[in-house]
């Protein structure tokens, strides 16, 4: 959507999963909320760019117009993760994906349907 300048980030599950262990072996004396999530930011179209290039994709990118709610940015504040848990995000965007593609390849090569969400 637009032109893919907004920003998001982008946990690997692992590295979440992890926070959550985390989060339920503290005490009664930290209930939360805490922000979890990777604060490193990418653009969408560097996202896009990114997946193209690691899965030897021809798709070409497609440009539809910007929700008027859609945020321009996103990034955890994760410094309670930080202080109270000992916790932070190690698994890179690159490195994330590099593990996630094969997963969906396998399933596509099984004949698995992977996607069935269209945009409106």
């Amino acid at each position: 959507y637009g032109e893919g300048n907004q920003t998001r980030s982008f946990c690997y599950v692992d590295d979440l999963i992890g926070a959550f262990i985390r989060l339920m072996a503290t005490g009664n004396e930290i209930t939360g909320p805490i922000n979890l999530g990777n604060p490193n930011e990418f653009t969408i179209i560097e996202l896009a760019k990114t997946v193209i290039e690691m899965t030897n994709s021809k798709s070409d990118l497609k440009f539809v117009a910007l929700p008027s709610d859609d945020p321009k940015q996103r990034r955890p504040d994760i410094s309670l993760a930080q202080a109270q848990l000992g916790w932070q995000p190690n698994i890179s965007l690159h490195d994330g994906l590099a593990r996630t593609i094969p997963y969906f390849e396998q399933m596509i090569a099984a004949g698995v349907q992977v996607n069935t969400w269209q945009p409106a």
